[in-house]
């Protein structure tokens, strides 16, 4: 039941002592201002690190070969590995039913790419056709290599957009020809990658003619898969990390390996990487909350430690009503009121201030690992009751220890 009397004293208790109840209220606002921005900055860490998964296909597993580091079967450690097409022939055929998306890769890091008076230094790859799928690219003009390239080691490409703008211009590069490392090719297509410029400045050729043309044999440099999709997670998890070692067993068995040389196989397997950063956010966010909430303590504590001078400044007031026939109840109600309402109108300013700074702020601030930082209508909603009950709680004990006083006490306190 709304009551004039009480709201009147409220603002009066207020006017008589502003700065002591603005000081208040910053410790309050400041609290809720923190654990709001700290709890946008948590979520735009996250937004970060789900970008940067979906920039390639879910669940990629790489493998590449680097030196032995110990001796087996009478060869030394120190021997460098080669992987061959053979290497990527043989898991293919044995986790055929496991894998969505396949391809080697045949990497040239920086090699000198022509067209007419303009050239530039790029990396170009001899890939397989799902290779552009697994790195999510898309392809906005022409089309990418088929396996019929593969198959009669056509001296076609696809570019990147990166590598189009800088070599042609606002010019239209199909069917036009590339002098890549000094052989001629042809461009079919142009694609995009969601990871930017790093990715479109690369142009991808057919496994089989790079092999050829530039005398690799059958030698590759690492080769690339996405398994079929899982029910859930740990499905998921469960399945890339029985594919990752049977293929590592598999690589080792054929390239004469020890069983525990584990640095002379290189797998990187996302699906394990995407649980150690969701793990590592989590944990990240429940240290912003920590420090949030110990924050708005740190305020409940001022709140507390003034209406606790309040009830003291107000004792014969209080035995007054007592003696009047006032209520344990009514007392701690009307301590409560006004400390509910001190720190819900602090928190509101804090909460205010938080979300307008991430909602104009918050979208300036992009990186890598780190975008659109923002905060939920649930987790606004958790906030509030927070704040409501940060108030009953700065309240209680000095309301508790008003509606102990005696009124005869009360009454001879100076």
């Amino acid at each position: 039941m709304f009551n004039i009397e009480r709201w009147q004293e409220i603002f009066e208790a207020i006017a008589k002592n502003k700065l002591r109840t603005f000081l208040t209220g910053i410790s309050v606002a400041s609290g809720i201002f923190i654990l709001v921005i700290l709890l946008g900055a948590g979520k735009g860490l996250q937004n970060g690190i789900e970008k940067q998964f979906e920039n390639d296909a879910e669940g990629i597993i790489e493998v590449w070969s680097n030196s032995t580091t110990k001796q087996y079967k009478g060869l030394n450690p120190g021997r460098e590995i080669q992987l061959r097409n053979s290497d990527y022939e043989i898991p293919v055929q044995k986790f055929e039913n496991q894998i969505d998306k396949k391809s080697a890769t045949n990497i040239t890091w920086g090699g000198l790419i022509s067209y007419g008076k303009e050239s530039g230094n790029y990396q170009f790859r001899g890939v397989n056709p799902d290779y552009l799928a697994i790195e999510n690219g898309t392809i906005i003009q022409g089309r990418f290599v088929n396996a019929k390239d593969l198959q009669n080691n056509e001296k076609v490409a696809a570019i990147g957009l990166k590598v189009k703008q800088d070599l042609f211009k606002d010019a239209d590069p199909m069917g036009k020809i590339i002098v890549v490392n000094g052989i001629n090719f042809k461009v079919i297509g142009v694609f995009t990658d969601p990871s930017g410029e790093r990715e479109e400045s690369r142009v991808y050729m057919p496994m089989t003619t790079v092999q050829r043309a530039y005398g690799a044999g059958d030698k590759i440099n690492g080769m690339m898969f996405v398994l079929n999709k899982t029910a859930n997670y740990e499905e998921a998890l469960a399945q890339s990390e029985n594919f990752t070692n049977g293929i590592k067993e598999l690589l080792k068995s054929k390239n004469i390996i020890a069983p525990d040389d584990d640095a002379a196989i290189g797998v990187y397997n996302s699906v394990e990487d995407a649980k150690q950063f969701y793990d590592l956010n989590l944990y990240i966010r429940l240290f912003f909350w920590w420090v949030g909430i110990c924050t708005i303590i740190a305020g409940v504590v001022g709140v507390s430690n003034i209406m606790l001078i309040i009830v003291k400044e107000r004792t014969k007031e209080i035995g007054i009503r007592k003696a009047l026939g006032a209520s344990p109840i009514s007392i701690i109600g009307m301590i409560l009121h006004e400390s509910i309402f001190i720190t819900t109108i602090a928190g509101f300013v804090g909460l205010l201030a938080s979300l307008l700074l991430l909602e104009f702020v918050g979208p300036m601030v992009q990186s890598e690992f780190f975008r659109n930082p923002e905060v939920d209508f649930g987790v606004a909603l958790t906030t509030l009751g927070i704040l409501v009950f940060a108030g009953g709680l700065a309240g209680f004990f000095p309301a508790y220890r008003a509606a102990k006083i005696k009124p005869i006490v009360a009454l001879r306190d100076e």
